[in-house]
Formats: structure tokens, sequence, C-alpha cells
């Protein structure tokens, strides 16, 4: 399957593997930054802020943090079974050094998370019935139509940002489909 560089998420994200082995290491720092963690923990932090795009797997995150700990970058405190992880000053400068890219990637994971949460309401809005504001008796007899409606609204949010041109072309598009539907089927008259 093809990744989603350029596709419905934009920004390289692959299928898979999220992540190079070193990029991941990186946020995992700037997470440890933020405050210790245990590796369940960042599990988690990373698939609410990807709106759970990214779920990284155990089997992704501990051998990271293992890394991390060997490397000095990290440091472990034994917490029962648990094993807390904490930033050491040498995973500070590196994620001091690396500032940029980090702060792009979590950006990015968050864009992510919001469309993801913007695709979830325009389902949930559709599959419990017409969007707030729209008389109820509206979409009674529309499944074809709420179904429309929503590939429409999720078409547009995920072409979003748009340049003047592709805002034009859309607008077009959506004037066309909104004479039609007035004009019920009948051609235009000539006035």
């Amino acid at each position: 399957m093809r990744g989603f560089k350029g596709g419905m998420f934009g920004g390289g994200f692959r299928m898979g593997r999220k992540f190079a082995a070193g990029d991941l290491q990186l946020v995992i720092l700037a997470l440890l930054d933020e405050r210790p963690c245990h590796g369940y923990e960042l599990i988690k932090i990373l698939e609410e802020r990807s709106g759970g795009f990214y779920v990284p797997s155990p089997g992704v995150i501990y051998p990271a943090l293992t890394y991390l700990e060997e490397t000095g970058l990290a440091e472990v405190e034994a917490e029962g079974a648990k094993k807390l992880y904490r930033i050491t000053e040498t995973g500070r400068r590196r994620v001091a050094e690396n500032r940029e890219m980090i702060l792009h990637t979590l950006a990015k994971l968050e864009r992510i998370g919001e469309k993801m949460a913007y695709v979830k309401r325009v389902f949930e809005s559709d599959r419990h019935g017409a969007d707030e504001g729209d008389d109820g008796d509206f979409m009674q007899d529309g499944g074809d139509i709420r179904a429309a409606r929503m590939l429409l609204r999720s078409a547009l949010r995920m072409r979003y940002p748009w340049s003047k041109p592709e805002a034009a072309r859309i607008a077009a598009i959506l004037e066309r489909a909104a004479t039609e539907i007035l004009q019920g089927g009948r051609p235009e008259t000539q006035g």
C-alpha cells in the first residue's frame, strides 16, 4: 500500500512504520524532556497526539527506549515491574540540537490528529442523523444524501488548505451542483 505522502494526510508519513528509528528516538527524547514516562505512557501520548493515526507497538517503543538508555540519552528507574524513563543532560542537548525537526514532527502528528478527529466527527454526525442546526425531518429519508454530504465534507477537509485557483475550482463545482439541485432536473430556462 502506498504511503500518505501528498495523500490524505500529507507530510510524508508511510503506512506501517511511521518514523525512521532515529526520528522516533528523538521524538521520545522530546516527550521525556516534557516529563518522565513509562513506555506504555509514551505509546498513549503518541496515539493521542496523532488522533489514533500512529500507535507504536511495544516492539517499537521498548527497543528505542533501551537504545536511549544504552547511549546515555535516557536513564531508567525501576518502579516494581515497571520502568520509568527520564531524559539525561546529554539527552537534553540532543533535543536542543534537533529542536526544529522534533517540533516539525510533533506538529505534523498533531495536524494529523486534528484531521482524524474531524473525520471522526463527520462520520459520527452522519451516523446519528442530521447535523446540528439541521431540521431533523430534513434528512429523514436521505441515507444516500447523507452519505454524499459526508463524502463532500471529507473531500473538502482533506484538500484544505487550498490555493486561490484550487478554491475557485472547488467553488465552481459546488455552484454547479447547487444549480442542478435547484433546477430539480429541469433544463435551464432561457431568459
